[in-house]
């Protein structure tokens, strides 16, 4: 009879769905639960989307992990035409790194002849040293080294300006996070007879390589400062008696009405897609904007930082305050 026979491979094996079964009494009800929605593609161990999630976490991490480390120590500005922007501007450099064999035209040998005149050290290194110091950068052969910046105390800040004999007049950035803004704000500053810039501690760019370069040179006589609180420091500063200009798009008063400039003045300059954060612009006395031909709808912030300072440069030569 079917489902009978002893011959090998012909007894039906206990547990089917063929005929009767001894039922589970309950005993694996835990199994039959359901045990919730499946996990997304990146939380399921092996999926080609974790795989690929972790990678991308590992190389987030080692991105801050390299800046870490370059704010923690010396920052190589790599590349030939770089290099000798930076030794034509005076940035302040410790050594000289040129890879072993390279083509020395006439940029190398530029670069070589400015950094002796100026004591600088100059080092040949192999080629896979000189890529482990610029971080994998195109350095071309050269590698020029700068110190890490040393930044002044905002109380220190204030009180050099008012050293100075003059009204102060300091520039603090909100949100600026290009160093080549911050650099180019820098050189502005100095030129028009500012006494320092104020950065905040996070969200900003800091004196990276960039921003030496990119500063002319004149972040070496420039005091920079960093807040740990922006809106606080500028709150500080406002009861010792100086005024909060911020730099804004939507302010009611143009520059052309500034009569606050030849006052103790913060200049306060936001980022140019973001502007002034609102805390920011609610701690400023007024907030001024620069008029433009229709069609343009906003400066690059170190640009417009060099328009109102330039005004505020006039008027206190009118005023006869410097």
């Amino acid at each position: 009879m079917a489902g009978n026979s002893r011959r090998r491979g012909a007894i039906r094996k206990t547990g089917t769905k063929k005929g009767q079964v001894v039922g589970s009494g309950g005993q694996r009800r835990k199994g039959l639960e359901g045990k919730g929605p499946t996990p997304r593609a990146e939380d399921r161990k092996g999926h080609p989307a974790q795989r690929k999630a972790a990678a991308a976490a590992a190389r987030a991490e080692k991105k801050r992990n390299v800046a870490k480390k370059q704010a923690e120590g010396p920052e190589i500005i790599a590349g030939r035409n770089p290099v000798v922007e930076a030794l034509r501007a005076n940035v302040p450099a410790t050594a000289l790194y040129v890879a072993l064999n390279i083509d020395a035209d006439d940029r190398v040998k530029d670069a070589v002849h400015r950094a002796a005149d100026k004591g600088i050290s100059i080092l040949e290194v192999p080629r896979d040293e000189l890529d482990r110091k610029t971080g994998g950068a195109v350095h071309q052969g050269l590698g020029l080294q700068v110190p890490p910046f040393e930044y002044t105390h905002p109380d220190d800040l204030l009180a050099m300006a008012r050293d100075s004999g003059e009204a102060p007049l300091i520039v603090a950035l909100d949100g600026v996070t290009d160093p080549r803004n911050l650099g180019a704000v820098i050189r502005s500053a100095a030129a028009f007879g500012a006494h320092g810039v104020l950065l905040p501690a996070r969200r900003s760019a800091g004196m990276t390589a960039v921003a030496w370069r990119t500063s002319a040179g004149t972040a070496a006589r420039l005091p920079v400062a960093i807040a740990t609180n922006l809106t606080r420091q500028l709150q500080a500063w406002a009861s010792e008696g100086l005024m909060v200009a911020g730099l804004d798009a939507d302010a009611t008063l143009e520059i052309d009405s500034l009569d606050l400039a030849t006052d103790p003045l913060v200049i306060v300059v936001g980022s140019e897609g973001r502007g002034l954060s609102r805390l920011v612009r609610e701690n400023c006395d007024v907030t001024v904007s620069i008029p433009m031909a229709p069609g343009v709808e906003s400066l690059n912030a170190s640009v417009a930082a060099s328009v109102l300072l330039a005004e505020v440069a006039r008027r206190r030569r009118a005023d006869g305050r410097v």
